[in-house]
């Protein structure tokens, strides 16, 4: 085994071969580690510490780049040496990662079931720590029309306006919707509010000929669909004898 490498602390005197951005050139973005990756994007290190030592820091302090993104940028700050210019560059670079991953998974042919929406926004609604509530928009083929942001606020207290969601969709000429939020704690099961606020889209819906598919609701790594639990099913049901103005 060949000797452990000991450099000076300043990437400039380390062989060309060795610097972040000499070795993504001409060996690939894959050959670098998640600390070496972080140190292009802090481009310089302070005293006693180069940018590789503090994509080291972050990684020992949050061990994975999810983490990262999902932290508040006052736990950054913790770390010596990172300005706000380097923790908006770090937040920028991780949001574009998570983007790319709903592209991959683009919403471009019709809608089959709940995972292909859970697929495609899982990646962006996950890690947010508050509640942002949004509407996928479907045409007569069920394909995917847009995707609106409704609401956004504090956990438990997004409140979005069933009025709202009908009149955006039914300026967009949708002939339907599915309705998708997110719950920062991580566990998706539903709230006696989000199956009152379900049932009464089901029945706007109905009073609007805008069928209502299903109300997603985004977790870590797991969802909860209302459609595929029964719920929209039985809210469809009770829609039909319920009248107008009715609880």
């Amino acid at each position: 085994m060949p000797p452990k490498k000991n450099y000076e602390r300043s990437i400039t005197n380390w062989p060309e071969d060795d610097k972040p951005r000499e070795k993504l050139l001409k060996h690939g973005a894959h050959t670098l580690s998640n600390a070496e990756l972080l140190a292009i994007l802090i481009r310089v290190g302070v005293e006693g510490s180069s940018a590789v030592d503090l994509g080291r820091q972050l990684m020992n302090k949050f061990e994975t780049l999810r983490a990262i993104s999902a932290c508040d940028p006052s736990e950054l700050f913790e770390i010596k040496g990172l300005s706000t210019a380097k923790i908006a560059q770090i937040k920028a670079a991780v949001e574009l990662g998570r983007r790319m991953m709903s592209e991959e998974r683009a919403l471009s042919v019709s809608i089959r079931s709940s995972a292909d929406v859970a697929n495609y926004l899982m990646p962006l609604m996950r890690d947010l720590k508050h509640e942002v509530f949004k509407v996928v928009l479907l045409d007569r083929g069920n394909k995917v029309m847009g995707v609106l942001d409704i609401d956004e606020g504090d956990v438990a207290k997004t409140q979005p306006s069933i009025r709202k969601i009908m009149l955006r969709a039914s300026q967009a000429l949708a002939s339907s919707l599915i309705a998708v939020h997110n719950h920062p704690s991580g566990n998706p099961q539903p709230s006696e509010q989000d199956k009152i606020l379900t049932r009464d889209l089901v029945f706007a819906g109905r009073v609007m000929e805008m069928r209502v598919f299903d109300h997603l609701i985004i977790g870590d790594r797991k969802y909860f669909s209302f459609a595929d639990e029964g719920y929209i099913e039985e809210y469809e049901m009770q829609t039909i004898t319920l009248p107008i103005g009715g609880k």
